[in-house]
């Protein structure tokens, strides 16, 4: 069994009986033709191991705290879906112009209080990013949480995250990359 199989493995396990936030089952795996729309409606291509937990396990409902969103389509019983959260964001214009989305940086989970974890779509080993709004500078926002997504996923397995309870006060070191992968800010 390879590494990625290992490891989609215990995901899946974990996703069968670690239900976040109340959720009483697993959401059902999205087609790969869903995947396609969504691909088409962002512009970029999904990591490989994003695309395999949305088709093997489930769309969205599972990993830490609220779960990953859905990917293309939400319920009404859904704040939103991973998609349509990095549309909006990256639609920001007026005021909001100092808080712009970094291109291809897909909101995949919410922390609540306005926070995500996203993963780095550009980025050949996944990222995973914490967007942490709650900050007066657009800059200091943004947090590398893992080197990838493969990494983000066995923090979660393993209870070793950011997020834990046990693990409070961890530093985050801050993503470098936010100036480079930001559209230009408007001049007045």
């Amino acid at each position: 069994m390879t590494e990625n199989e290992q490891l989609l493995r215990l995901v899946r396990d974990k996703a069968h009986n670690d239900h976040p936030w109340g959720r009483t089952s697993l959401p059902a795996p999205v087609d790969p033709a869903t995947v396609a729309r969504a691909e088409a409606t962002l512009g970029f291509r999904l990591p490989p191991l994003l695309t395999e937990l949305y088709v093997r396990i489930g769309d969205g409902g599972f990993g830490p705290e609220y779960g990953l969103l859905p990917l293309l389509d939400s319920s009404p019983s859904e704040e939103s879906s991973s998609v349509a959260e990095y549309l909006t964001r990256r639609g920001w214009k007026g005021d909001d112009a100092d808080w712009l989305w970094p291109e291809a940086v897909l909101p995949i989970s919410h922390w609540g209080c306005g926070m995500f974890a996203c993963v780095d779509c550009l980025a050949p080993q996944a990222p995973v990013l914490l967007f942490e709004p709650n900050t007066d500078d657009a800059e200091h926002a943004w947090y590398r949480d893992a080197p990838s997504l493969d990494a983000w996923l066995r923090t979660w397995i393993d209870g070793t995250g950011w997020y834990e309870e046990t693990n409070e006060g961890m530093d985050l070191t801050p993503w470098e990359s936010f100036h480079t992968r930001t559209p230009e800010r408007p001049t007045s």
